[in-house]
């Protein structure tokens, strides 16, 4: 599904020159559950900014279902990033003013195909499979962390994404709502959603099914767990 062949990506910072990303090599298949680790100024959230469309590599390639990704420009990215991929956020991203159902929707107003009226009945029908489904009408600060969190997941598969990206989904979130918020995440991978997750926790990576380590922009080794945590 994904392809990456030696993705480069630096920057000029004063004199010094940072190989954020040095030449990475990676493939993902459809429907795998893959966990980037690493320490601050790895690579792992250039690298993700790289599969999300927000940046572009200075070398190399990137494929997504045989689409030469590293070549669009920047219209062609904005598209192509609200068509195929969805996002999850640390800090959740949603606005204050709208209310849950609203916030879901919110990514269909970028939609090349816009509001639909059977994009309610899903963003319902999303809501309630996160067990939200009683919150429809809730501003954001009448949620706690944890539904504030499902309800980003399920604005993330609004667009019925091909990729979904996850940046730290659990890192405001104390550990029984985390297990919790990864349950889903696994329950969304068996139910084939490719999913690709930065994360520094340990615990939290062995959900995955596979655990990219990087480090001063490069992989430094990988690891399967065939049997991830059910």
């Amino acid at each position: 599904m994904i392809e990456l062949k030696q993705l480069r990506r630096t920057y000029q910072i004063g004199a010094q020159t940072i190989h954020a990303l040095d030449g990475v090599d990676m493939q993902i298949a459809e429907g795998e559950f893959l966990a980037i680790m690493g320490r601050s100024g790895s690579g792992k959230s250039t690298l993700l900014n790289m599969l999300g469309c927000m940046d572009r590599p200075d070398g190399g390639s990137y494929q997504l279902d045989s689409k030469a990704v590293s070549e669009m420009d920047d219209d062609q990215l904005s598209e192509f990033r609200n068509r195929y991929i969805g996002f999850i956020f640390q800090s959740f991203h949603l606005l204050p003013r709208l209310t849950t159902l609203e916030n879901v929707l919110l990514p269909r107003r970028y939609h090349d195909q816009g509001f639909r009226e059977e994009d309610r009945e899903r963003a319902v029908a999303l809501l309630k499979r996160v067990d939200l489904g009683d919150r429809l009408d809730h501003k954001p600060n009448e949620l706690s962390g944890g539904q504030r969190q499902r309800v980003a997941i399920a604005r993330s598969l609004i667009n019925e994404p091909r990729l979904l990206l996850a940046d730290e989904p659990t890192g405001n979130l104390d550990s029984r709502t985390s297990d919790a918020i990864m349950d889903l995440l696994q329950e969304l991978n068996r139910d084939g959603q490719t999913i690709v997750m930065v994360t520094h926790e340990q615990d939290i990576a062995n959900f995955a099914q596979r655990q990219v380590h990087m480090m001063d922009g490069s992989i430094l080794r990988e690891e399967r767990h065939a049997k991830a945590i059910a």
